[in-house]
Order: structure tokens, then sequence, then C-alpha cells
């Protein structure tokens, strides 16, 4: 029987972090394994801030996580609309797009393999 052993990595000491206007990703890989810390300053939104590097109309990335501090509201493309706020666990499918609600920054911690290897990447 193969032994196993612990992983671990900080967020405060991310394998790669992507910045971008009013906001960053940070990200730790411990094997097959991502997280993705998000941080959204006031004043974010996905449409001008991450959609120039997207390039695509809305976000295509699907988002499961948890949600750390300050609202986000989120507007999927068919209308449909939610708010998320501390406390919150989240599933965020594609095809939406998001902005920081009040002066209060955006943190969540994203589990979804996707955003680790998509989200605001530079092609």
């Amino acid at each position: 029987m193969a032994s196993q052993s612990f992983q671990q990595k900080s967020l405060d000491s991310p394998d790669e972090t992507r910045t971008f206007e009013n906001g960053k990703a940070e990200v730790v890989t411990l094997g097959d394994f991502t997280a993705s810390r998000l941080v959204f300053e006031p004043g974010w939104r996905w449409s001008e801030n991450v959609k120039p590097i997207a390039g695509t109309d809305s976000c295509q990335v699907l988002h499961t996580g948890y949600h750390v501090s300050g609202r986000l509201h989120v507007r999927l493309d068919d209308g449909t609309e939610e708010e998320f706020g501390p406390g919150d666990a989240y599933v965020i499918p594609p095809g939406h797009d998001a902005w920081v609600v009040g002066d209060e920054p955006v943190v969540t911690v994203d589990m979804s393999r996707v955003t680790a290897e998509e989200y605001a990447k530079e092609e």
C-alpha cells in the first residue's frame, strides 16, 4: 500500500498571482487539487475589469467556493440575479457578470479547477 502524506500551501504565498484592474487571483496547486483566492476591490466589475482579458461577452468560468468577505452581485446571461456575502458557499455557472456591492473588498476562495486554470489568465 502506497503511503500518503499531507500537502499544504498557503494562499498568502501563492504559486501564481494574476492581477487585473481592481483585483487579483491567487492560485495554489496541490497535486490534482487547486484553490484560488479572488480579491475584488470596490468598483470592480467583471465586464469592465476582466472581460478585456477573457475576450468573452460574459464570464464563462464555473465558480465553486466560499465567500469570505464583502458583497458580490451576480447576473446570469438569462437575467437571473443573486447576491453573495460572508459565509455563503456558492456555485456560479458559466455565463455571468458580477460586481462588488458597497465599499468593502470581496474575498472568496474558489475551488474550481477551471477558475485556477483560466480565470483572468492572459493568453
